[in-house]
């Protein structure tokens, strides 16, 4: 899958719900939330902070993939091609 196809697949997604996409605000506090699971899952596997007992079991690829969905949604409300953003820094 390319980053044009994971964009549509979004927005066919979110175009089932009335709402539509999140503020732009609203998906970077989401954004932020998701990186942060994302240090969690690697401070835990290769730092020095072990898992609560009651904790769930994590995964890295699950939160990569929490991170892409976000972005993609950003990208699509704000009418951005991720694939054209990823080759200005390239």
């Amino acid at each position: 899958m390319d980053l044009r196809q994971l964009q549509r697949e979004i927005d066919q997604w979110i175009g089932q719900f009335e709402e539509g996409y999140w503020h732009p605000l609203s998906m970077l506090a989401r954004l932020t939330e998701e990186v942060g699971e994302l240090a969690r899952e690697v401070n835990h596997l290769y730092g020095e902070k072990p898992k609560k007992k009651e904790e769930g079991e994590g995964s890295l690829s699950l939160e990569l993939g929490d991170i892409l969905f976000i972005i993609g949604c950003f990208a699509n409300s704000l009418d951005l091609d991720l694939e054209e953003c990823f080759k200005q820094v390239m």
